[in-house]
């Protein structure tokens, strides 16, 4: 249970705000129990995702400085591209305001109406895209991954010999692309493999289907890889991550995680083509022109120098550090998790640890209200509520898990903050039989867990 001291001091501090329960319990229910329609002044501890809430570092405020804000073929943006070809190897490189945005450009470029993308495990954006597109989303992880109790050192690893099975079932040409998630956010920010992702390129490559990697937590799985596979034990976060980006024909990024920005993404594909030029006509269209891509010169030298920076092996040790370090604490106090944990989040199995909660009451949801009301603390359902509706039957969707997520911003807090959380937690697990699940009384049609309204189940 030892702390991963941090690679780095405190030069300036942001107060928080401390709460009473009675507040909190108003301001919950003002909020229509959606964690998401909080004020962010009345939470304490902010675990909701690390999308953009990290903490930069004085080189890149320093970066900030020397932004060029030209229209069009700024400097800051040939930095970004140099970096990105250097860091990921790909012929193009494209800026974009985050990854949904990615998402938005690409998905309509590549998919056909009524075709089937196939992941590892999709996130809740990339699953509303490829659906926005016309396309069926299908998760595709691998049985190990879908055991929260059990280890594995790879959990988020593409179940190759299924994706066999899929394509032999629908066809290849059916199959618009296979997306691969690293880490794989939605079963609890586990990692993927090298040796899966070989294999996994290499099933495509036979058939002819396009490999997109969803490349937001890139670094965190370079980190995994070194640690796991005995084969890069002496190779560099980025020697790993140039090979991991090998085995994809295009990725797409937020940047607002390993690249340490509040804002920023990008799109990129491998190998010059037709599909770059389909690109650049989109990008102008929802994004701004392509040397800047929805940012300001600021954000492309940030994304450049977060790029480098997320990549150093000590920030890479302490960051999976505060993660063992909770998931250490709640081993200890009998506290369900997915194990191992993750990267960039520790996943609370809500599902086994409120049991009396069926999954249409949604325990994640449930165990997230919880969390604020017990200690100001805002996490993130990952579970059945983020799932919508079936879009054929409208039927409530079953998730594969129960979760909830907290996600850790980089560089952020301590391990006293840490400690509020495992013992928040602690609190709930004694009084966890007495805890309601919840219904929806409104909800829109895509994305719902993001702006419906809940109700505490009588």
């Amino acid at each position: 249970m030892r702390y991963m001291p941090e690679p780095f001091k405190i030069k300036m501090v942001e107060p928080i705000k401390m709460t009473t329960r009675a507040e909190r319990e108003a301001f919950i229910r003002d909020a229509h129990y959606n964690a998401f329609s909080l004020s962010a002044e009345d939470v304490y501890i902010d675990l909701q995702t690390d999308s953009g809430t990290g903490s930069m570092s004085d080189s890149q405020w320093g970066a900030i400085m020397r932004g060029d804000e030209s229209y069009s073929g700024g400097r800051s943006y040939y930095r970004l591209i140099e970096a990105g070809k250097e860091i990921f190897g790909y012929d193009y490189v494209q800026p974009v305001h985050q990854g949904r945005a990615a998402e938005k450009v690409l998905f309509p470029l590549i998919v056909t109406p009524g075709q089937y993308v196939i992941s590892n495990m999709f996130f809740d954006t990339t699953r509303a895209h490829v659906g926005l597109a016309g396309g069926r989303a299908i998760d595709c992880v691998c049985p190990e991954g879908l055991d929260s109790g059990a280890y594995f050192d790879f959990k988020g690893n593409m179940d190759v010999p299924r994706l066999r099975s899929l394509i032999a079932e629908h066809g290849a040409e059916n199959i618009a692309a296979i997306v691969m998630t690293i880490t794989n956010n939605s079963v609890g920010g586990q990692p993927v493999s090298m040796a899966n992702m070989r294999e996994t390129a290499a099933l495509a490559k036979e058939h002819g289907i396009l490999v997109v990697i969803d490349a937001a937590r890139y670094a965190e799985n370079a980190f995994f890889i070194k640690e796991r596979e005995a084969e890069f034990a002496d190779a560099t976060p980025l020697e790993i991550t140039r090979e991991m980006f090998s085995h994809g024909d295009v990725f797409t990024m937020s940047a607002k995680k390993d690249a340490l920005v509040n804002m920023g993404g990008m799109l990129a594909v491998r190998e010059d083509g037709p599909l770059v030029d389909a690109i650049k006509t989109r990008v102008i269209s929802f994004e701004g022109y392509l040397t800047y891509g929805g940012l300001a010169g600021r954000d492309l030298e940030a994304m450049t120098t977060g790029l480098y920076e997320g990549l150093d092996y000590d920030y890479l040790r302490y960051r999976i550090g505060q993660m063992q370090y909770l998931g250490a604490r709640l081993e200890e106090a009998g506290i369900p998790f997915q194990n191992p944990v993750g990267g960039h989040a520790v996943f609370i199995d809500a599902g086994k640890l409120l049991p009396h909660i069926p999954y249409d009451e949604f325990p994640g949801q449930a165990l997230t209200v919880e969390l604020y009301i017990e200690a100001g603390i805002r996490g993130c359902d990952i579970g059945s509520y983020m799932m919508d509706r079936d879009p054929e039957t409208g039927e409530q969707q079953r998730a594969p898990f129960e979760f909830t997520r907290l996600a850790i911003p980089r560089r952020v807090y301590t391990q006293a903050h840490l400690d509020v959380v495992a013992d928040a937690l602690i609190a709930i697990r004694d009084r966890a039989a007495g805890i309601k699940g919840y219904q929806i009384t409104w909800e829109p049609k895509v994305l719902r867990h993001f702006t419906s309204h809940l109700k505490p189940v009588d």
